[in-house]
């Protein structure tokens, strides 16, 4: 399985449920989401192993914004999701993913 990001919207809220998964590709023993919705807590959002060796993490994000993030591999290596919206400059001379709802 490729990285991807799944969006459902609720209908009864603004909110949408985002899956965010990374590939089993980047030979992880860990994986977190890290990004603007947690302060960049390298810590909070933990993904979990699939059966296929990907992992993933489904995050409720308040819509009508975007979010920058970046995955964390083994607490040392930065990736970025390929299937992102889009992608900006984050200052340290790399690009971070970016989510739009």
């Amino acid at each position: 399985m490729s990285d991807m990001l799944e969006k459902k919207f609720l209908k009864t809220k603004p909110v949408c449920k985002v899956t965010f998964t990374a590939p089993s590709r980047w030979d992880g023993e860990s994986v977190t989401l890290v990004g603007e919705f947690n302060n960049w807590d390298e810590t909070s959002h933990v993904l979990k192993r699939q059966k296929d060796g990907s992992f993933a993490l489904t995050v409720d994000l308040p819509t009508g914004r975007e979010y920058q993030f970046r995955y964390l591999v083994n607490g040392t290596e930065w990736h970025n999701d390929e299937a992102a919206d889009k992608y900006v400059p984050n200052g340290f001379g790399e690009e971070n993913s970016v989510v739009v709802l």
